[in-house]
């Protein structure tokens, strides 16, 4: 219940804070984007089976590859893709947090 509760708090809860607590304008706006993140699951999809409890999704899954998280850790650094990157980089936290806690790498 813990992982559920870190992997998913981090996920959802910490890109609301982020939105409503360090944005003045735009609140809502930054914490949609920031929540949108999760949209690379999508690569999910790809999968057999689509959801597996035990598989560290970081390497795995196209979008949760090194290249993405690569090009997921530029994209802060340019005004017009800082709050994307940052949604980005917010799941793939999110998703590592859910590996170290199986015990990936082993």
């Amino acid at each position: 219940m813990l992982r559920f509760i870190i992997h998913y708090g981090i996920h959802f809860l910490i890109p609301i804070l982020i939105g409503y607590g360090l944005f003045k304008e735009d609140k809502l706006k930054i914490t949609l984007i920031l929540l949108s993140g999760i949209f690379i699951d999508l690569d999910h999809l790809l999968a057999t089976p689509i959801f597996d409890a035990n598989r560290c999704s970081i390497g795995f899954h196209p979008l949760h590859s090194s290249w993405a998280i690569l090009v997921y850790a530029i994209l802060p650094f340019f005004p017009k893709t800082r709050i994307l990157g940052l949604a980005l980089l917010i799941h793939i936290i999110a998703d590592t947090a859910d590996c170290l806690w199986i015990g990936f790498p082993s």
